[in-house]
Parts: structure tokens; sequence; C-alpha cells
């Protein structure tokens, strides 16, 4: 029963060192701070599509262990950033190899909450959804917060 109880409290923040993810990851900090939950900060990595240039090479391993290592440099900045202003708030960091929205969709499996920002670093000046964000809302196994980025 404790552990049910502590999936239902568990809130799933996507993070990809963009201010938007930032954003989203105090927020979750802050609300898991209000209602005793407890906060899973996820980043993704893949290999990069024209790895090679020229055409397809697969990753040295060197490649894979630096893209990662740089994702989790990412993510651990980003929480340390975040329970600051909440150091009781209990964050567990998640670094997976995969697509950002299927990262987060399996994540989220018997979580409370998934929190996405509106856009990452892929995103394109105004839009109002990223295509991760758009993904999780309509995929996702629980309910889904998008923060919107400040306005400019």
């Amino acid at each position: 029963m404790a552990d049910e109880q502590s999936r239902k409290e568990r809130i799933v923040v996507g993070v990809d060192g963009s201010e938007e993810s930032k954003r989203a990851l105090n927020w979750a900090v802050r609300q898991a701070s209000l209602t005793g939950g407890w906060v899973e900060a996820v980043i993704a990595w893949d290999v990069p599509q024209f790895h090679g240039a020229l055409g397809w090479l697969p990753p040295s391993s060197s490649d894979e262990a630096v893209m990662e290592g740089r994702a989790r440099d990412d993510l651990t900045r980003a929480v340390e950033e975040a329970v600051a202003a909440h150091p009781a708030v209990r964050v567990s960091t998640v670094v997976r190899y995969g697509t950002p929205a299927g990262v987060l969709l399996e994540a989220a499996r018997d979580a409370a909450l998934l929190v996405v920002g509106s856009r990452g670093l892929g995103g394109f000046k105004g839009l109002l959804l990223g295509s991760v964000a758009q993904h999780c809302v309509q995929h996702a196994p629980c309910p889904v917060l998008v923060l919107r980025g400040q306005e400019d």
C-alpha cells in the first residue's frame, strides 16, 4: 500500500535544459512541497539524426558516454537550482536513452502528474505547444500540465 501511495504522489517532469523545462521543474518541486509528493525529473538523450555528417554512422561508445554525461550534468544542475528553495522535497533523477516523448510517457506510468514545458530546445519561437508536449498531452497515462513560458 505504501508503494501505491508513493506512486500517487509522484510528479514526473521533463527536463531538457531549456528555460521552459526549468520552469516546469520549479513548478513541480513547489507543487510537491505543497502536496507532500515527490518529483521524478527525467531527461532523455538520443543520438543526433545526422551523426557522422556525410552519412549516418553509428556513434562510438565514447560518443554515447559523452551525450549521456552531458544530459546527466544538465539534469543535475537544473535539479540543484530547483530544490534550493525547497530542500525538503525529494527529487530523483532519471537519465534515459530514447526520444523525449517516449521516455516521458514511459516514466509517467503510475504517476499522479506529468509536467512539461510548452516548448523546449527544438521549438520554433512563437509555437504555442511543442511537439513533445503535444505528444504527451495526447498519449500520457496520467494528467498532464503544460507550463507555458513567460511572454516576451
